[in-house]
């Protein structure tokens, strides 16, 4: 797998065409190639005659035809609107999560779209298994087409949100546009926040990390225009707002403040269900 490969999830759902699309716009822009990847546990077959334990077998006649066909198309499509872009395809009998971390080993990146045909709760259960497990950042992107507004990145102190703002910026540099850092903090509770000497030290502190992290990077890479916010409130909420002027949201997979064990923090679930943008989901470690 080359390293600056682009896998698509892809089972032919208005979701998956808007991934697929986003994709191949990024490789036109980076020069990578694509490979589109659809997998399905299909239920085993074998004739009356098989031998116990024998592995099930690819399914024959219309569904492999119809597999064959959907493959074919995106292919087409691609060269039709891409036709510099190199594209392949890779097919499985297999669950599709488990699939896509598999081949996430050693891309550049995993581009899904927000459900595919087997959707829950406003966002498909593979997106999500794959966020939390793919061995590389993943970008789930929702069906239309997002503003052309900055790069928005969530930072807090975290490992993850390092890899976060070095991914933001690759990013915009390869865009065009410009890096929007996003720092939320936590206002005092009550009693404390009658005391606004308090507060304000709070807020003064939680600007200076920001103001340390921007200076950073515009020093690190000054041809990309960058801005800041501090907001006080929670980062879940925050981000979904700014990422309504965003053409790509990016959040670390765990900030500061994230359950011991969990894969996917709170803030990625919750910008993965409502962000209006395409998420760029980055991991701090390769998962086991």
């Amino acid at each position: 797998m080359s390293a600056s490969t682009i896998i698509v999830g892809y089972d032919g759902s208005a979701e998956s065409r808007a991934a697929a699309a986003w994709a191949l716009d990024q490789a036109g822009r980076t020069g990578a190639p694509v490979e589109f990847v659809h997998a399905l546990e299909w239920p085993s077959y074998a004739p009356a005659t098989r031998t116990i334990g024998a592995p099930p077998v690819w399914p024959e006649g219309e569904a492999a035809r119809h597999l064959k066909g959907l493959m074919d198309e995106v292919v087409a499509q691609a060269a039709r609107t891409s036709p510099q872009v190199e594209v392949r395809t890779f097919t499985e009998n297999a669950p599709a999560a488990a699939t896509l971390r598999d081949r996430s080993e050693g891309a550049a990146m995993v581009v899904l779209g927000s459900r595919g045909h087997n959707a829950v709760a406003g966002i498909g259960s593979v997106s999500v298994a794959v966020s939390a497990h793919a061995h590389c950042p993943v970008v789930v992107v929702r069906d239309g087409t997002p503003p052309a507004g900055p790069v928005v990145v969530g930072v807090d102190d975290s490992d993850c949100a390092r890899l976060a703002l070095e991914f933001a910026y690759r990013q915009a540099a390869a865009r065009g546009t410009a890096v929007h850092v996003v720092r939320a903090w936590k206002p005092p509770a009550p009693p404390l926040e009658r005391g606004p000497v308090i507060a304000e030290h709070l807020a003064t502190a939680e600007r200076a990390a920001l103001d340390e992290v921007t200076a950073r990077w515009r020093q690190k890479v000054p041809g990309v225009t960058t801005t800041s916010e501090l907001v006080a409130g929670h980062p879940a909420q925050a981000l979904t707002a700014a990422g309504e002027r965003a053409q790509l949201l990016v959040v670390g997979s765990r900030g500061r403040g994230a359950l011991r064990g969990a894969l996917l923090g709170s803030v990625s679930q919750h910008l993965l269900r409502h962000a209006t943008c395409p998420v760029a989901v980055v991991r701090a470690t390769s998962p086991s």
